[in-house]
């Protein structure tokens, strides 16, 4: 992958945004576990940041996905991770599907919104009782005349207290788990739709996450994304770019962890010199840059072929697993070599370590990642091939 001068004007445009309009506060909306989504995200789309790749006739820029990765990457500068993953939600996650499949009536009324700020997205996937087993998933559609009738539940949904509509995936019919699935926008301000309970996490503080009830909520059938009963084949090329924007929002968080890392550990002294002219500190510190070196090639390898037009569930799959345990090992070593300060709340370290453990576990679980890969090399056990069908 090779970033030219235009990307980065872009991403110096979009650090400059970062810096003015979101740094200076990430610590307030942190104390608050919450940030204003609706005020960031209109700034990011007025400066045309929510849209990169997606259609000019719509109000995006229309560029390649490569434009839409170095903005991602260059997301990972916000001094904490929660308010890059609801951009990314919006960007990666949420909208990709209606971009590609919506008809043109329903872009112009959920995308062209969140493309410019003016509405907040989130994504139904996850259940209480179905989280990396989409299959699985309970939430039904039923139709009614014209409508669809929706009941079930959601959880886990990032901006799901300020949300103003979700792509939803829920079950249209009986079926075998793949083809009775369908993609379909539900404004969160339609009656029956219930925020049950604003989660409480371990970090990610800023990112209000949300469990949402669906009691009878009827919604007009010209709100479903593309066919019905192919909203599992569409989610799963979701999947790619959420797990392809999830990597790179962690490159540029981990290479400041490990920068603000060797300052301190400069300037910090023990026994007579610095931390940092131990051996170990700076041979480990050198090895965590060549593991997020190691991560950006392999993502940017993915991000190659998916713009190409190939299937990248294997190097998408690689990359999210290879990003979870990198910004684990980096934001734990590094944490240690803060000291006492590494388990306070002040710096970037710790926060990392709260905030970075997620990525083991959202848009599939590590786990589900191995098990991707074991399937496609021919070595996943006969009686679970069925149960990891193309995740």
């Amino acid at each position: 992958m090779l970033f030219g001068t235009e990307h980065q004007e872009l991403r110096r445009s979009l650090r400059r945004l970062i810096d003015q309009e979101i740094n200076p506060y990430v610590d307030e909306w942190e104390e608050a576990e919450i940030f204003p989504a609706k005020e960031v995200f209109k700034k990011l789309g007025d400066a045309g940041f929510l849209g990169i790749n997606k259609p000019e006739e719509f109000g995006g820029l229309g560029l390649d996905y490569s434009y839409a990765l170095a903005a991602a990457e260059e997301m990972g500068h916000v001094k904490c991770g929660g308010i890059p993953t609801a951009v990314g939600v919006q960007t990666d996650m949420a909208t990709p599907a209606l971009s590609h499949y919506g008809s043109d009536e329903l872009r112009r009324e959920f995308l062209v919104p969140s493309i410019s700020g003016d509405m907040v997205a989130c994504l139904g996937v996850s259940e209480p009782s179905a989280g990396s087993d989409v299959r699985n998933i309970k939430t039904n559609a039923r139709k009614d005349g014209d409508d669809y009738i929706i009941n079930g539940s959601k959880t886990w949904i990032t901006s799901g207290v300020q949300g103003d509509w979700i792509c939803l995936l829920t079950n249209t019919s009986e079926g075998n788990g793949y083809d009775n699935k369908t993609l379909i926008c539900v404004p969160l301000d339609t009656s029956g739709v219930e925020v049950a309970k604003k989660i409480k996490k371990i970090g990610m503080f800023s990112s209000d996450t949300a469990t949402l009830y669906f009691d009878e909520v009827r919604v007009p059938q010209r709100y479903r994304i593309g066919e019905e009963g192919r909203g599992f084949i569409y989610q799963m090329e979701q999947f790619q770019e959420e797990r392809m924007c999830g990597a790179a929002i962690c490159l540029l968080a981990m290479d400041e962890t490990i920068e603000e890392t060797i300052e301190y550990t400069r300037d910090r002294q023990v026994f007579g010199q610095s931390v940092l002219d131990n051996q170990v500190v700076h041979f480990t510190l050198a090895e965590l840059q060549v593991e997020v070196e190691a991560l950006r090639a392999l993502l940017y390898r993915a991000a190659e072929g998916y713009m190409a037009g190939d299937d990248m569930t294997r190097l998408a799959s690689m990359a999210k697993f290879k990003a979870g345990r990198t910004v684990r090992e980096v934001a734990d070593k590094c944490l240690q070599y803060w000291g006492g300060m590494g388990y306070t709340w002040e710096n970037r370290a710790s926060r990392l370590f709260r905030d970075g453990r997620v990525v083991s576990i959202g848009g599939g679980a590590d786990e589900v990642m191995l098990a991707i890969l074991a399937k496609m090399n021919g070595t996943l056990p006969a009686r679970q091939r069925g149960k990891n069908r193309a995740k």
